[in-house]
């Protein structure tokens, strides 16, 4: 194994990490944005408020986005098992 295929695959697997990541990071940073704005408009200072929307938005958005996340990660992990030989040796 050369240090140009290690450095393949981490990226690879970095690359995945931000794909499979990106949407909910995304979704959590949206609704705490919104949730902010909406804290400081109104002067409610509930720290609970901030975290309740933030999960149920992540939680709805792993139903929506679960299957295609679990097919990049399987993806990623079958091309890792299927080319383990050449990996190995």
């Amino acid at each position: 194994m050369t240090q140009e295929m290690v450095i393949a695959i981490a990226e690879q697997a970095i690359w995945i990490v931000l794909i499979v990541s990106g949407p909910l990071l995304l979704i959590a940073l949206v609704v705490g944005l919104m949730v902010s704005i909406f804290q400081a408009t109104t002067s409610i200072q509930e720290q609970t408020l901030a975290f309740v929307p933030k999960i149920i938005a992540v939680l709805v958005a792993i139903i929506f986005f679960g299957p295609w996340m679990i097919s990049q990660m399987t993806s990623y992990v079958y091309d890792i098992l299927n080319n383990l030989d050449r990996y190995i040796g």
